[in-house]
């Protein structure tokens, strides 16, 4: 016979597991987890998600938040205890940790099976895919690798750049980028959910991009950012400029920012733990190197010499820059003229042409490319049209856009570019210097960069002639005052 004690703690065994199914929180709990509160607002931020028409929630997290013990280890196997049937696609930065994050998931179903109400199928021995009885799955893949075979309900992101060197190559982020499409996305059943959480590296990483996406009403999102240092409004509520989350276990993660902010550059600590890749201060152009110009000397002082960031893509893709720099006689750059747009080739050429007539540089630097190739006949006839004459020099293209703008950042470090206070385009040229190379647009960097490249031939302005002074008289007096060239007599 069943006891009222037996009864009591049967049911109180099923409503601890009916709230353990129903709250993260309660499973984190449950698990030895204590939810900061930045882990409850990513916990109900993913409940609203769920429930709601959105397609992609984006989470923005610092380093050693904890961000993937919620994320990538207590949700999936939750998520599965309440949709039994469906999938999951998991994906990080690589196989090694899609691996280690598929492990987790298992175990603590094999283990909490009664508690989840979910078992794994007998052939769920692989850590990385495995299934359970109900018909639900879960795949664990490394970023860029080949997903065959598997469609899915959910699809997981859990940082899809492992590096600062890989984040910053456009090379690796083009292809991460068409990962994600043609197969991370492409594996996703109709009506599937992605939840992305990122620690932000780049303007134009996966998460860059799909906020572009989200702007401009390509997919239905939301977004969250957490930054360590609390800003404006705040997600948490925080006053501004409190850390984030002291764990009461002993993770003095307050003292750990302190000291990540002292030797993280300002670009990265703005990307990595403000999540903000457009510091105020850049790392590798500074904000101070811009110096205020009212009046720049006379044109007659200085040497001129400009340059071109070729671009060939018309509204969308990156911008045509042509830049126009003066040297004054102490070697000070002044930037006397900026265009800047995203046009087809006729309208940046006889843009061209028009800066050559009005400025007259003595040379111009472009990239010997395909672009040169291509449009340089053209770019000759427009210049024999309109009388634009101006000696093109031509650079062979490198692959390192910072190695390419070495010698521009070596001549601004040391005497500054001058720039025009008011100029239309200043706003958009010091974000681009102050983010690059972590930036979403480098063309008019590349376009100062050419400047740079042409420093070793080019010579400074010269200094005014000084007016010239009337000639003394002679102080030698001619025989009876006459002015005679030849004669030597004198007083």
């Amino acid at each position: 016979m069943t006891t009222p004690v037996t009864r009591s703690a049967a049911a109180t065994e099923i409503l601890k597991r009916r709230s353990i199914r129903s709250s993260l929180v309660e499973w984190a709990r449950h698990r030895g987890f204590e939810p900061a509160p930045h882990h409850r607002l990513i916990i109900k931020e993913i409940d609203d998600f769920l429930m709601s028409d959105d397609e992609v929630l984006l989470l923005f997290a610092p380093p050693g938040s904890a961000k993937s013990t919620y994320v990538s280890i207590l949700f999936p196997s939750h998520y599965l205890a309440r949709y039994p049937q469906n999938s999951i696609l998991a994906a990080t930065h690589s196989v090694e940790f899609a691996q280690r994050w598929g492990r987790r998931v298992r175990n603590d179903i094999a283990l909490e099976s009664k508690m989840l109400g979910i078992e794994l199928a007998s052939d769920s021995q692989a850590s990385d895919r495995w299934a359970l009885k109900t018909g639900g799955e879960y795949y664990g893949v490394g970023a860029g690798t080949g997903i065959a075979g598997f469609r899915a309900d959910l699809g997981l992101g859990d940082d899809f750049f492992g590096s600062r060197e890989d984040a910053y190559s456009e090379t690796v982020r083009q292809k991460r980028w068409d990962w994600y499409v043609d197969d991370f996305s492409a594996r996703l059943k109709p009506g599937a959910k992605r939840i992305l959480m990122n620690t932000r590296w780049h303007e134009e990483d996966v998460a860059g991009r799909i906020l572009e996406q989200i702007k401009i009403g390509v997919v239905r999102g939301r977004v969250i950012s957490i930054p360590a240092i609390a800003e404006p409004g705040d997600a948490l509520g925080r006053a501004v400029g409190e850390y984030l989350w002291d764990d009461p276990t002993g993770y003095n993660y307050a003292q750990f920012l302190r000291v990540r902010q002292r030797e993280t550059s300002p670009m990265m600590w703005a990307a990595l733990y403000q999540q903000r890749p457009a510091p105020e201060e850049g790392d590798y152009f500074k904000a101070a190197w811009l110096r205020p110009c009212v009046t720049p000397p006379l044109k007659e002082q200085l040497a001129i010499y400009g340059a071109s960031d070729y671009a060939v893509t018309q509204d969308g893709g990156d911008y045509t820059v042509h830049v126009v720099v003066g040297v004054d006689p102490d070697g000070r750059m002044y930037l006397l003229d900026l265009w800047r747009k995203q046009s087809s080739s006729d309208v940046w050429i006889d843009a061209f042409c028009s800066l050559v007539k009005e400025w007259q540089p003595r040379e111009w630097a472009e990239e010997k490319g395909q672009i040169h190739a291509g449009l340089g006949p053209f770019i000759d006839k427009r210049q024999r049209e309109t009388q634009a004459w101006c000696y093109r020099r031509d650079f062979p293209v490198r692959a390192d856009k910072a190695v390419r703008a070495r010698s521009i950042q070596g001549r601004m470090a040391l005497e500054g570019l001058y720039v025009p206070q008011g100029a239309s385009w200043l706003a958009d040229l010091r974000s681009e210097l102050l983010t690059f190379p972590a930036g979403k647009h480098d063309d008019q960097v590349d376009a100062l960069g050419l400047i740079g490249q042409l420093l070793d031939t080019i010579s400074v302005g010269e200094k005014p002639k000084a007016p010239e002074k009337e000639k003394p008289k002679s102080d030698y007096r001619t025989y009876e005052g006459e002015a005679r060239l030849n004669d030597w007599m004198v007083y």
